[in-house]
């Protein structure tokens, strides 16, 4: 099994070069694992102390059951994924059934955070992008996506998600084996790394 991390900042364009990395691979050969549905459970919290949590530090992430869910389909074991929901701030009831791959991709702002994780990636990859470009995408988002106001995804930004990528997230650039730009110009480095999980599926 090939396990590759997929981080960069909020917006970054992290599920696009996901997209373009898979798209030539078999579905039947890649699972995508979403850092997303790993945040802790927060359902001991009320709902206004869950809207307040700052979901940009990696202690909101939930890394035990990361990491032991990766290890598990390296066995060649089952796992059912937690699903989370950004309305409800929290994880909900239902779970994922996930089979092991030949190809496993995790992806997510803080994944290159925790040192055990990191070292369970075959391949590590940092996607880069400009901060203001970052920020429309994170705008468009989460008002279109998960119904967020705008004064709410600005405060967000300039309290936590700014301040946290300085912090945590940008740093872990350092531990990337390879840096790709979220703009027309970054087909080489994809195709580098479709080679690389081809080379290993063969």
């Amino acid at each position: 099994m090939l396990i590759i991390g997929i981080a960069g900042g909020t917006g970054s364009g992290k599920t696009t070069v996901v997209n373009q990395i898979t798209e030539e691979l078999k579905n039947e050969e890649v699972d995508v694992i979403s850092q997303d549905h790993y945040y802790q459970d927060l359902s001991h919290l009320s709902m206004e102390e869950r809207v307040k949590t700052n979901f940009d530090h990696p202690k909101s992430i939930d890394f035990d059951l990361l990491v032991k869910h990766l290890q598990e389909l390296k066995e060649g074991k089952t796992i059912h994924q937690p699903v989370y929901s950004f309305k409800e701030h929290n994880r909900t009831s239902e779970t994922v059934k996930t089979e092991p791959r030949k190809v496993v991709i995790v992806e997510g702002i803080l994944i290159l955070t925790n040192p055990e994780i990191r070292k369970m990636f075959d391949i590590k990859i940092y996607v880069h992008a400009d901060s203001d470009e970052r920020l429309i995408r994170r705008l468009k988002r989460d008002i279109n996506e998960r119904n967020r106001d705008l004064d709410e995804v600005l405060w967000r930004y300039q309290t936590t998600l700014k301040p946290m990528h300085q912090q945590f997230i940008e740093p872990t650039k350092e531990f990337a084996d390879i840096i790709i730009p979220t703009n027309r110009y970054n087909t080489v480095a994809v195709d580098i790394v479709q080679t690389i999980i081809k080379d290993r599926l063969a």
